[in-house]
């Protein structure tokens, strides 16, 4: 299987990185479940050097706590696949990356279910100077499909938040 970004993401990355230059603002990523394709995806636009301040791949819980700051308890008590998780993995891009918006991803892409959750259950957290907020998914395929559709997601969700609708309900 290919690892190459998909034309929906190159698509959707090409317009969030157009918008974030066009509006000043800068990103960060926080990546488990997608290991680096949002920031990848995003890479591969003309321009982004502009807009994009760098990202953390955090498939491990310690670096989740260690780099990003997601509480431990929170993590010991929830796992790794949780909204509020996602959340707060996408403030710790933020402030460690020293971006105005973060975006993250956390999930299961199996074949397995992981921390009680399903295959397909994806987590998008995205946070901003007003606070932070996350979307919880199911997506259906094999391990690239739900990660490929995960990173679609991430970036939709970005560019949401960057056109200031509230993030995308």
């Amino acid at each position: 299987m290919s690892a190459a970004v998909s034309a929906d993401a190159a698509e959707t990355a090409t317009a969030a990185v157009r918008l974030a230059l066009e509006r000043h603002l800068t990103v960060a990523t926080a990546e488990s479940l997608t290991a680096g394709m949002v920031a990848a995806a995003l890479a591969n636009t003309p321009g982004a050097s502009g807009m994009l301040q760098g990202g953390v791949v955090a498939y491990q819980n310690s670096v989740k706590a260690s780099v990003l700051g997601v509480p431990q308890d929170l993590l010991d008590a929830v796992g790794s696949v949780d909204g509020d998780v996602a959340a707060a993995m996408a403030t710790g891009a933020r402030r460690a990356c020293g971006a105005d918006i973060g975006i993250s991803t956390t999930g299961v892409a199996g074949p397995d279910a992981h921390d009680g959750k399903a295959v397909g259950t994806v987590f998008i957290g995205i946070a901003a100077e007003s606070g932070s907020r996350a979307f919880e998914y199911s997506f259906q395929g094999d391990r690239q499909s739900i990660r490929n559709q995960a990173c679609v997601a991430a970036l939709a969700r970005l560019l949401g938040g960057l056109e200031g609708d509230g993030y995308r309900s």
